[in-house]
């Protein structure tokens, strides 16, 4: 057959093979939109139900208005005597005392009005006129964010009006992260990428890995204006925070801000961390190997994530699953606890986490990530922490929605990854059980040796 009709047969297959390929894409898509419309659909529905189960709740309770701001601000009456501050806390207050009132001690609350000073002198009130010293600002901040304490309790203890300690409470916040995040909080750059690997690796076990990711939900009170979007998957409103641990179990990402129903690929992508990764930020030059081949570094994610090649889940539940992909799925589990005890950790301290805030939703934003950062620093600065703050949290259970497996495309070179990382870890197992089998091979069995005696010849 002459060359010209092979070339000929050989452009006809390959044009058949595109024209397959894209419509076989194109169903795969069309597949994809459909379910994540019946999913939408069936949450909604979810939703609508439990709010009618409120709503005739509601209808069988006595309905007692709440007092707004402005009423709460006409009826909490103000102490005669404001030197609460000075006379009690200043001057008398001990070790124990500034941990239980404000979850730190004494010398890093001066050591956050040096760093604040730059931004913060003092807060002016424009709408009585007054101007609030910064210590008086950083500590109603402190209070509200450790203890969760109420806007007008705090504006008692302090003498002034409730708006007052709202505006505060924003102004410390936009503070703190504005000067204290670059401080305390950065993406590693490429010179700590491969530290912080081997950091993770010797306590965890997991090569090239630089941190886990995950997202806590953060309950409030229902917004005054309706906004379905607030809905987490368990039915209640939350405002969503997306952290990054390194192996201490400190931040080195957040991103916070999104309601209760965004999906976690949906948070990620909106993410500086995604930007730096897709750019190959993860990525060193010259690369790194693991087992002779090359591979930059690695996240750990849950089922709420798309498979990346620098971002690893677990194998989905299967029968199926070979016992290569039932260790790696343990190792990764196993890393999880290094998050899963930051963010038991973060709430315990900063408890406006974990009871239902009822600030706005710009500003519960805000108090998050300026939570992250002060959690950093009490790392940083060996804070004492108390075991009785965790069990706090065990009587005023918020409990996190469950996993959800993602729905968008995984990427397709992925695999090779975790792949090799499950060869990694089989490997690791047999060098473990050869060590083994060694050792046991080397103790031969002997005469009983007679005890060992001191020189009195007691045994």
């Amino acid at each position: 057959m002459p060359r010209s009709y092979l070339k000929m047969d050989e452009a006809r297959d390959a044009a058949e093979m595109k024209h397959l390929l894209a419509s076989r894409i194109r169903r795969r898509k069309e597949e994809i939109q459909n379910y994540l419309l019946e999913r939408r659909a069936e949450v909604n529905k979810r939703i609508r139900y439990r709010r009618h189960i409120f709503q005739n709740y509601l209808k069988t309770t006595v309905n007692v208005p709440s007092p707004n701001q402005k009423d709460l601000q006409d009826h909490v009456p103000i102490p005669a005597d404001p030197d609460w501050w000075e006379r009690v806390v200043m001057a008398e207050f001990g070790p124990d005392d500034w941990l239980d009132k404000f979850h730190i001690t004494r010398d890093i609350f001066f050591l956050l009005i040096t760093k604040l000073k730059p931004q913060l002198e003092q807060v002016y009130i424009q709408e009585s006129g007054q101007t609030i010293t910064l210590e008086r600002c950083v500590a109603m901040t402190l209070m509200r964010l450790s203890t969760s304490t109420e806007y007008c309790f705090i504006s008692e203890l302090f003498a002034v009006s409730i708006s007052t300690v709202c505006q505060c409470v924003r102004e410390v916040c936009e503070a703190i992260i504005l000067l204290l995040k670059p401080l305390y909080m950065q993406l590693p750059a490429d010179r700590e990428l491969e530290e912080n690997a081997k950091q993770f690796h010797d306590l965890w076990g997991f090569p090239h890995c630089i941190g886990v990711i995950d997202s806590l939900y953060i309950p409030i009170q229902m917004p005054s204006t309706e906004n379905e979007d607030c809905w987490n998957p368990r039915g209640s409103h939350s405002v969503v925070l997306q952290g990054v641990v390194n192996a201490h179990g400190t931040f080195c990402d957040v991103c916070s801000g999104f309601t209760g129903s965004t999906d976690d690929m949906i948070i990620l992508q909106s993410s500086e961390l995604w930007t730096m990764a897709e750019q190959g930020g993860l990525c060193p030059q010259p690369p790194k190997e693991l087992m002779g081949q090359p591979l930059g570094f690695l996240l750990l994610g849950d089922a709420g994530y798309s498979l990346q090649t620098w971002l690893l889940k677990c194998y989905p539940p299967s029968p199926n699953l070979t016992s290569q992909q039932e260790t790696f799925n343990a190792h990764l589990t196993h890393c999880f606890k290094v998050i899963n005890h930051a963010f038991q950790h973060l709430k315990a301290r900063w408890q406006c986490l974990h009871n239902r805030n009822d600030s706005n939703l710009d500003l519960v934003s805000k108090m998050a990530v300026a939570c992250c950062i002060l959690h950093n620093i009490c790392n940083v600065h060996n804070v004492p922490f108390k075991e009785e703050w965790i069990e706090a949290l065990s009587q005023n259970e918020c409990p996190q929605p469950t996993d959800v497996s993602t729905v968008y495309i995984d990427d397709p070179n992925a695999e090779a990854v975790r792949s090799l990382l499950c060869n990694y870890f089989e490997l690791q197992q047999q060098s473990s059980t050869a060590d083994l089998s060694t050792t046991t091979s080397l103790v031969l069995p002997t005469a009983a040796e007679p005890p060992l005696v001191d020189s009195n010849g007691t045994a």
